[in-house]
C-alpha cells in the first residue's frame, strides 16, 4: 500500500465523467473501471505537455506494475478528479501515483500507482527519457 495522499499531494487534475457502464451491480464503479482512470489521467498529462506521441513517436511507455487501494465507493454519475504525482523519476522507467476524488473532497476515494518504462516501439528494449519529457515530469515530481 502506497501512503494516502491528499489533495494537495497531487500537482495536476483532470475531471473524468463517469459512465453507466462503469457502475456494477452493487451500485458503484467497478474496481476495473478505475485502472482506465489511472491511464487517462496519466496519459493525457504526457500527451499534452510530455510531448508523448502516441500513434507515430519512436518511445512508448509500457505498464509494468500497477496497484490501487480504495477508500470510499464512487458511482454514476458523478464526475471524478484525478490527479498524478511522480513518485520515482528513473533512467528509462516512472513511477507514477494517482489519486481519485469526488469533486470537492480533500481525500482520496481511491488511490493507485503504476509504472511505465519507457522502450523502443520496434525492439521493445528500454531507452532513456528525453530530455523533454524529463523536464515535464520534473513539474509533477
Amino acid at each position: 500500500m502506497i501512503e494516502k495522499r491528499g489533495r494537495d499531494a497531487y500537482p495536476r487534475f483532470r475531471s473524468l465523467p463517469t459512465r453507466w457502464a462503469d457502475n456494477d451491480i452493487y451500485g458503484h464503479i467497478n474496481n476495473a473501471a478505475y485502472y482506465g482512470f489511472f491511464d487517462t489521467v496519466v496519459n493525457c498529462f504526457l500527451i499534452e505537455e510530455a510531448g508523448l506521441d502516441i500513434h507515430a513517436g519512436r518511445v512508448i511507455g509500457l505498464v509494468v506494475e500497477t496497484g490501487c487501494n480504495y477508500f470510499a465507493p464512487l458511482a454514476y454519475p458523478e464526475t471524478v478528479e484525478g490527479g498524478v504525482r511522480v513518485a520515482r523519476l528513473g533512467r528509462s522507467s516512472v513511477s507514477y501515483e494517482i489519486g481519485l476524488f469526488k469533486t470537492g473532497d480533500d481525500q482520496p476515494a481511491a488511490q493507485g500507482y503504476f509504472v511505465h518504462v519507457y522502450v523502443d516501439r520496434d525492439s521493445r528494449r528500454p531507452v532513456p527519457l528525453s530530455d523533454a519529457m524529463r523536464q515535464a515530469l520534473a513539474q509533477i515530481n
